[in-house]
């Protein structure tokens, strides 16, 4: 692997591409993953050769998918966004899915293509013809917040100006800007001026009406039975911090829906995965940036789809966020319709702080309401120590059994990293590591895909410990099978590119999402439910991961079968990325759920 330069001479540009890469440098850069294409040569030489392959530095993938994904992971742990670029329409094609994902899940990436030549009489026969578009980003435009074609190299600054601003402007989302193989490629007749950008920053956040945030105080201070729910709040690490404060200042349990690391696992006030009877009583219920409000309130049925809500029908709903100011009407991912007593569309950012001095204020030196939020918060506690003592003790009785289970996974791995810096950048071991793991900082958890694509773990992780990457914290990935079946070949990057990352695989050998599915509708009908592995379970023959890892460079162990063999797997997974600096990977056979 060429060794990028650690410094790079100024060089004039003398091809429209390396106007391009002189951008991605002016907006410091680091990184640009594909997979190589002929619609975009001229930047990936001007990446390599004008560039000397640093800020940005390749990243190279086999499959446009991943190469977004990656960009997602990284986005989400640096708090910034980096490069995908992806070759004409079918690499669009591919990597659409995976743009999906990062618009659904708010993420900034910025998405680069090349097409054309538009210029008819330029084009090669048959290939150049088939493989442009009219208009290549119509591909795109309902998933991503904007995109854009520039007609010349003059409009070409302007244009990638403005889609990093719009991108990384709250709501955050994906962009996608696709060149001309004639604007890359053509020699420079008339120098090109880049701005300075820093002139062109995103505006400041926006705060939310003080009259609607003075209500919102009046109703959380007045409340007998508060609860916060947060979702997506965690994407700016510096509110996590004040939404603890604001919980603490009134003792109001907080529901964490995990989008991103918004609430700590060890604070007595967090009552994740235990809030059914706080929703029912909630008198007054405080939304920090869920898109999905109504499916926070409500049951479903699996088997009819049908909803019911929890809560009371006189509770009160505050919500605030910026998800109404980004609605495309292609994808539902508007959401249901939920009725809201006090809407408020503001960067949870800057409204918390202020939500919560005007609180403070509101309470001022009342001691009954002081002594109600002290018996309050002695209750919530007992509540958080007992549940959480029983998940521990639930999961330690797993060791017993013959197969390993999600919890015992969760327990023995946390056990392992207890003493590291680690950061989980993909998967849960359904929702047991949360359980069982002190989340205690922020970005300490990444979250999911956003829009559910399957796929998505592996290269978002890779992306993500690429983030972390020499900062000395252990990125960790709790991989399911099904989903490194869609971008396996994501192993080889993270080889290449030697990513420290520890990948333990949550193998149930089952797409078991669509057989838990298939198990509901054949009880619904009365119909076996034995055949629900046809068509879900991959087995017959089984796949060995240990060995597609090793194929593709990666250092691995497995099939792990025994709850016994599951630490001491870990252990040497851990010592291996720890004194390596590379990947390792090992492969756990662990029960569905």
């Amino acid at each position: 692997m060429a060794k990028p330069q650690s410094r790079v001479e100024k060089k004039q540009p003398e091809y429209g591409s390396d106007v391009v890469v002189d951008l991605m440098k002016a907006f410091d850069i680091e990184y640009a993953a594909f997979n190589p294409g002929a619609t975009f040569r001229g930047i990936h030489d001007s990446i390599v050769n004008y560039g000397g392959n640093y800020k940005p530095e390749v990243i190279f993938c086999n499959h446009e998918e991943i190469s977004v994904a990656v960009a997602h992971g990284y986005a989400k742990a640096k708090g910034k966004p980096m490069i995908a670029i992806v070759h004409n329409m079918v690499g669009l094609q591919h990597a659409s899915m995976a743009i999906f994902n990062a618009y659904i899940d708010r993420v900034p990436i910025m998405v680069l293509g090349g097409t054309g030549p538009m210029n008819t009489k330029r084009r090669r026969p048959r290939i150049d013809w088939i493989h442009t578009a009219l208009v290549q980003g119509n591909q795109v435009r309902d998933y991503v917040k904007w995109d854009d074609q520039p007609y010349s190299l003059a409009d070409v600054p302007d244009s990638f100006i403005r889609g990093y601003r719009i991108a990384t402007t709250e709501p955050m989302a994906p962009v996608y800007i696709n060149y001309d193989a004639d604007i890359q490629e053509d020699s420079i007749t008339s120098p090109t001026e880049i701005p300075d950008v820093g002139r062109y920053a995103p505006p400041a956040p926006m705060q939310a009406n003080p009259e609607a945030l003075r209500k919102a105080a009046q109703l959380l201070v007045n409340a007998q039975s508060a609860l916060i729910i947060a979702d997506t709040l965690g994407r700016n690490p510096r509110t996590v911090p004040a939404l603890i404060e604001l919980a603490e200042l009134l003792s109001i349990p907080v529901v964490d829906k995990g989008a991103r690391f918004n609430f700590p696992t060890t604070h007595p006030l967090d009552v994740t995965d235990g809030a059914r009877d706080l929703l029912k009583k909630a008198d007054v219920i405080l939304a920090l940036d869920v898109a999905d409000l109504f499916g926070s309130l409500t049951t479903v049925s699996k088997q009819t789809r049908v909803c019911e809500y929890v809560t009371s029908p006189g509770v009160k709903l505050i919500s605030i966020g910026m998800h109404d100011m980004l609605v495309h009407s292609w994808a539902g991912d508007y959401q249901a319709l939920q009725a809201v007593d006090l809407p408020m569309s503001a960067d949870t950012s800057v409204a918390v702080p202020e939500l919560s001095r005007l609180c403070r204020e509101l309470l001022g030196n009342d001691g009954r309401k002081k002594a109600a939020i002290e018996a309050r918060q002695k209750e919530l506690a007992e509540k958080h120590s007992s549940r959480r003592a029983k998940w521990l003790a639930d999961a330690q009785a797993k060791g017993s059994q013959k197969e390993i289970s999600t919890a015992w996974l969760a327990l023995e791995l946390g056990e392992v990293i207890r003493k590291e810096d680690w950061v989980l950048v993909n998967g849960s071991s359904n929702g047991w590591a949360r359980r069982l793991w002190d989340f205690t900082k922020p970005n300490q958890y990444l979250g999911a895909s956003g829009g559910a694509g399957v796929g998505y773990g592996s290269g978002a992780a890779i992306g993500a410990a690429l983030a972390l990457k020499d900062t000395g914290k252990l990125a960790v990935n709790i991989q399911a099978d099904g989903d490194l079946l869609m971008t396996s070949s994501s192993l080889w990057t993270a080889a290449k590119h030697r990513i420290p990352l520890l990948i333990v695989m949550h193998n149930n050998q089952s797409f078991y999402n669509s057989e838990e599915h298939g198990i509901e509708v054949a009880k619904f009908r009365n119909r076996p439910v034995q055949n629900a592995g046809i068509g879900t379970h991959v087995d017959d023959p089984a796949v060995d991961y240990a060995k597609m890892a090793q194929s593709f460079g990666v250092s691995a162990e497995g099939p792990v079968q025994r709850p016994a063999d599951v630490r001491p797997a870990l252990e040497r997974g851990l010592q291996y990325v720890k004194e390596k600096k590379l990947p390792y990977l090992v492969d756990a056979i662990v029960e569905p759920r």
